[in-house]
């Protein structure tokens, strides 16, 4: 409340807030309210969604200042309590708004009570998730965060969750699944119910399944909040059978999907001339970190033993390898020991590395009922370059009638034209400067 006493001070500065309101509403109506819309987003702040002040400081510690659009237009509704449908970008803060807006509303019990369940289709972006979750929660002690998924054995978690259980959840559909079977990972007191990457979680029968018998684990009356970079007319239907009344904030002309920042080539050659060609763009580009993309667990071993033989950087990840040891590479390679990752599409979504800025397509994706569509798939592997905004470069080897097939569908639905790569390319065109 203003001090009586101070009229002027108290008149002064609400001129300024019905002048700053005034502004926002001629930018929503007409003229050039992209560009104002835009400007207006990014000129607000993190305090201005009310945000608990420990948040707010994990906030600040972080080194972000102002929302993305989609965190601008999804946390006011999120924290509310309102279900959420939202298919936005590659790199646009998705993970941020399901996190903020789950910490806000928790809180958190004595003894602890899993209040957030949070389900993702690989364990690596479930590692990556509820590192998030602790890394905004630091200054709330209270709330305690773990991370289930399949490769550990079973009685560590059995043993977690005896002696130090969770308020929020993070993990993988079939682990999470037998432990609330088994009666260990009690999920009666669940509030909010969260899926990321949901059409991959949902487009597999068998994977839906689990979901599908994890939410009945949950109570009738929870939040639910799902997201995605590709949503298909097909599955969002589905996605909303989960929800009750949601707010959908999707990208209804996938034009507008394409990643600004991204400059995408591709190059025309033999399937023998790839390690050649590779080889050379690597000595030639700049770049702070990389990663190529293979079609198998065979491919990715072979490449990368190519590559440290050629003395490059380079370590691999693919889904043949045990649990500790992918969190390692992961790990290894976020932490900037290597510049170069071979990898299958294990790391195709959600994985966040801010030091990529280039993408390598050393086999194109494929279409097929096991990998589905192709042109999804290359949306959010290039998507790992030019993350939030920043510069960065995709290079995409097409090799047969077949790859040239996806590379078309991926330059019609998202309205991108994918030119040959020149034999020069400027390094300023990806590289961020600062």
């Amino acid at each position: 409340m203003a001090d009586p006493t101070n009229g002027a001070e108290a008149e002064e500065e609400l001129v300024d807030y019905e002048e700053e309101e005034a502004e926002a509403v001629t930018d929503a109506k007409g003229g050039e309210q992209v560009k104002k819309g835009y400007v207006g987003i990014h000129s607000s702040g993190f305090k201005d969604f009310l945000l608990k002040p420990e948040l707010l400081r994990a906030i600040k510690d972080c080194g972000f200042e102002h929302p993305s659009e989609v965190q601008h237009e999804c946390i006011p509704q999120a924290i509310l309590g309102m279900d959420v449908l939202c298919q936005a970008k590659s790199g646009m803060g998705k993970t941020a708004v399901f996190v903020l807006s789950t910490l806000q509303q928790i809180e958190p019990t004595t003894p602890a009570e899993v209040a957030a369940i949070v389900l993702c289709h690989t364990r690596e972006l479930a590692y990556q998730i509820c590192h998030e979750f602790e890394r905004f929660s630091v200054h709330m002690p209270n709330v305690k965060v773990a991370n289930f998924y399949g490769g550990i054995p079973i009685k560590n978690h059995k043993e977690q969750l005896e002696n130090d259980p969770p308020h929020i959840v993070v993990g993988t559909p079939g682990r999470i699944k037998q432990l609330g079977k088994e009666n260990k990972l009690k999920l009666g007191s669940v509030r909010h119910f969260i899926l990321d990457e949901c059409d991959k979680m949902l487009d597999k029968l068998d994977m839906r399944g689990d979901v599908q018998d994890i939410f009945k684990m949950t109570p009738h009356d929870k939040q639910v909040m799902m997201f995605s970079a590709t949503l298909s007319k097909e599955i969002r239907p589905v996605c909303k059978k989960f929800m009750s009344d949601p707010m959908e904030i999707f990208v209804d002309d996938e034009a507008k999907l394409t990643l600004h920042g991204l400059v995408q080539h591709y190059i025309m050659l033999q399937e023998e001339e790839k390690n050649r060609k590779l080889n050379d763009l690597l000595d030639a580009l700049d770049f702070n970190q990389v990663v190529i993309f293979v079609k198998s667990v065979m491919r990715a071993k072979e490449l990368n033993k190519l590559l440290v033989e050629c003395n490059f950087p380079s370590i691999c990840i693919h889904s043949a390898m045990k649990q500790d040891e992918r969190l390692q590479v992961y790990k290894a390679f976020k932490e900037g020991q290597k510049r170069i990752l071979v990898a299958t599409d294990l790391v195709g979504r959600g994985i966040d590395i801010e030091r990529v800025n280039i993408v390598i397509n050393y086999d194109m994706p494929e279409t097929d009922d096991k990998k589905g569509n192709g042109a999804d798939t290359y949306l959010h592997r290039v998507g790992r370059a030019g993350r939030f905004g920043t510069k960065g470069l995709a290079i995409t080897f097409v090799a047969s009638e077949t790859d040239s097939g996806v590379l078309n569908s991926v330059q019609e639905r998202f309205d991108v034209d994918i030119k040959p790569l020149p034999d020069q390319i400027d390094a300023s065109t990806y590289m961020s400067t600062s």
